[in-house]
């Protein structure tokens, strides 16, 4: 719908005043500079309207109101995502959570957890802990990224092995529609089939269909076991064959399985300051980490394991952590590679599903390809091996080439074009390589379904005619 701007912000402003406090509408000047940027570095406008509620019943009265006048909204978490999707646009203005961070005490006996949607990851890490439990997703962001913005964008992280995907992590959520309607499922049941499960619907959806205000969570038994181990290998193919002897001698113990690709090892450890934990020079890394509960058993099952993938000609070297900072200096080479890559100026990078069958294909032919284009370019990759989840980093004077040929050919070898980041505003363009016409008709639907007007998130993922 049309909007005279001025007339209309000043009728809403009114309208909302009423139930909202004065630190929660910030416009014009005393907008901070933070709502227009996001870890993309691709940078956005300034917005002229913030708002900031710290309840459900006040994201209800706004999303009522800005439906009625048709004014945009860009839902903001902790604007960690790399897909553009909190990047404020010409006439949007930001719905903030950040204001709305409550943790309650976590419920020991049912081993859940339930938080608002502006409570960073690490909040809810903390709380479980503190319980002597532990939440099964982690990524580097956690003191930045929030519950809702983990649940739009359905988050994986590095123990999506173990744990699964933030879905599996979600018991309930409490969300509102764009007509202000407030849906509550909180109530943490492990089975509730009555009728539809609405709560999935919201879950990877980048809020486009509503904004996630609370979340009822599952919590894990904290593990009595943690050992890590950094290894070096000849080729993707070993990567893959010690992955499937670790899950099958192991089973669920194996909790994370991570990759790092020459020469990216080699030029991250250069600037470490701690020192590496094996030399430079193999054409693959891969740190592997158990979590078990059997502490005089697991370091043993899993050292064992690795020996013989080491005589077996799997590995070529290996390193075990045999304390708790050891294992902290492990995974801190593997953080290493977000230090290194963001540092580099116009890098650019994309968050990947790849099937293990076809990956040795993927990266041997996209690579070929990007060099055809740019032979100076550097290209960098790591990532979660265990789920097929990689982040391929180009440094190249090339770019939009190189994204026309990572993209094509992850549709060829029938993987996603993201992983964990979402589409938002920058994927939309490659969505339909991977999604038929009838999918993106269906979501498409569901949009118009969940919200006519289009003020939530407008033109993520999608755009709406």
């Amino acid at each position: 719908m049309s909007r005279n701007h001025d007339t209309t912000d000043r009728q809403l402003l009114s309208q909302l005043q009423p139930w909202l406090d004065a630190a929660a509408v910030v416009t014009g000047n005393a907008v901070d500079p933070r709502y227009g940027d996001d870890l993309s570095g691709k940078g956005g406008g300034r917005p002229e309207l913030v708002l900031r509620p710290r309840s459900a019943v006040e994201v209800a009265e706004i999303l009522r109101l800005c439906s009625g006048f048709g004014q945009k909204l860009v839902v903001h978490g902790g604007r960690t995502g790399l897909a553009g999707a909190a990047r404020v646009q010409p006439g949007e203005a930001v719905l903030s959570l950040e204001r709305m961070t409550a943790v309650e005490a976590p419920d020991r006996a049912a081993a859940t957890i339930i938080a608002e949607a502006g409570a960073p990851l690490q909040m809810v890490q903390e709380a479980a802990d503190a319980a002597g439990l532990m939440f099964g997703v982690d990524i580097g962001a956690r003191g930045t990224a929030t519950v809702g913005g983990n649940i739009a964008t359905n988050a994986g992280g590095i123990r999506v092995l173990r744990y699964g995907m933030y879905r599996a992590q979600v018991l309930g959520l409490e969300a509102v529609l764009a007509d202000g309607s407030i849906l509550t499922s909180l109530r943490g049941l492990a089975k509730d089939n009555s009728g539809y499960d609405l709560n999935q619907l919201f879950i990877g959806s980048e809020g486009t269909l509503g904004v996630v205000t609370r979340a009822c969570l599952r919590l894990h038994p904290k593990p009595a076991t943690e050992v890590a181990a950094f290894c070096s290998l000849g080729s993707l193919d070993a990567a893959i064959a010690l992955l499937g002897l670790l899950k099958q001698r192991l089973g669920p113990l194996l909790s994370a399985y991570e990759v790092n690709f020459s020469p990216l090892y080699g030029a991250m450890i250069a600037g470490m300051a701690a020192p590496a934990p094996l030399p430079a020079g193999a054409p693959v890394y891969v740190l592997a980490e158990i979590q078990g509960n059997q502490a005089e058993l697991d370091g043993e099952r899993f050292a064992s394991v690795l020996m013989q993938a080491v005589e077996d000609g799997i590995v070529d070297d290996v390193v075990v952590s045999q304390s708790p900072r050891e294992f902290r200096a492990l995974w801190d080479v593997r953080e290493e590679a977000n230090r290194f890559l963001f540092a580099i100026e116009g890098l650019i990078g994309v968050d990947i599903s790849i099937p293990l069958l076809t990956m040795a294909a993927f990266l041997r032919e996209a690579e070929a390809a990007i060099r055809a284009k740019d032979g100076s370019a550097e290209i960098y990759v790591f990532g979660h091996l265990g789920d097929g989840n990689l982040h391929y980093q180009v440094d190249t004077t090339e770019p939009a080439a190189a994204y026309e040929i990572i993209y094509r050919g992850v549709a060829a070898c029938g993987g996603a074009v993201s992983a964990e980041h979402g589409i938002g505003l920058d994927k939309k363009k490659w969505l339909n390589l991977v999604r038929s016409d009838a999918e993106l008709s269906a979501m498409r639907r569901l949009k118009a379904a969940f919200d006519p007007h289009n003020v939530l998130n407008p033109g993520r993922i999608f755009d709406i005619a």
